[in-house]
């Protein structure tokens, strides 16, 4: 058998092979589709591919499968012998995630399914855009802020009274210009995050377990997606404290000696 290390970087990929202990480069392999497809056309059916987990090792592992015997996607933050080596280059990377896998020491991360992936995608786009609605606030809390305006008597700055009393203060041209754009970008991003959370909402209506998990109180629908967006099939899980060490909710006792617990 033998095992590919990949270690994937925006415009390239660094390859390496290890077979019967010896270990061959490959060369680096531009970040493209048609690139991609042409390597895995090189590689052999009995081949176990390791990448490590990226923003793009999904698409990666998508190319790939089709000719290899398995894609394994590597746990960057677990794989401490990368972030330890004195030598840091793209082809000790690359080497590394091979011999872990061969040694059967590699972390493996969950590959999730595509119904888990694109409700991960959903989550991800309304959180970009509350970021960005946020920072558009911030900006004109700042121009408030540069020409001394009183505080706004208003709870929202951006609703229909605040927006009056934005509309009353005293701006030189540019400022109140700038305010304006700001304003319908806001509004734009406003209703691109309702489209968003529609789409999510659709999705929910078809899951029993999202159903379920929005019967306790405090748990909205955007919440309960997020959530099942991060455990996918919660089936993966051998018991509620692995589903609960997973999510990071287990408190963890550090102590040394007879010094105080933490």
């Amino acid at each position: 058998m033998r095992i590919i290390g990949l270690d994937i970087h925006r415009v390239f990929a660094e390859a390496v092979a290890l077979e019967d202990g010896e270990y061959r480069r490959l060369g680096r392999v531009s970040m493209t589709r048609d690139h991609l497809l042409a390597f895995a056309t090189t590689l052999r059916s009995t081949d176990h591919v390791v990448v490590e987990a990226t923003g793009n090792a999904t698409a990666v592992l998508e190319i790939l499968v089709p000719n290899v015997s398995r894609v394994v996607i590597a746990n960057p933050f677990q794989v401490h012998l990368i972030a330890r080596a004195k030598t840091k280059t793209d082809k000790i990377d690359a080497r590394v995630l091979a011999r872990l896998y061969a040694a059967g020491f590699l972390p493996e991360v969950w590959i999730p399914d595509e119904k888990t992936l694109a409700r991960r995608r959903q989550v991800t786009r309304r959180n970009q855009l509350v970021k960005s609605r946020v920072r558009l606030k911030s900006i004109v809390q700042s121009i408030l802020h540069a020409h001394l305006a009183p505080r706004c008597p208003h709870a929202d700055l951006f609703g229909g009274k605040g927006r009056v009393w934005l509309q009353a203060q005293v701006f030189p041209e540019d400022e109140r210009a700038a305010i304006k754009r700001h304003l319908e970008e806001y509004d734009r991003q406003t209703e691109a995050q309702r489209q968003v959370e529609r789409d999510i909402a659709a999705m929910a209506l078809e899951d029993a377990d999202v159903r379920r998990l929005m019967t306790i109180p405090g748990i909205d629908m955007v919440v309960a997606v997020g959530v099942m967006a991060a455990i996918g099939r919660i089936d993966r899980f051998a018991s509620a404290d692995h589903l609960v060490a997973y999510i990071g909710l287990n408190p963890s006792v550090r102590q040394s000696g007879d010094g105080p617990a933490y």
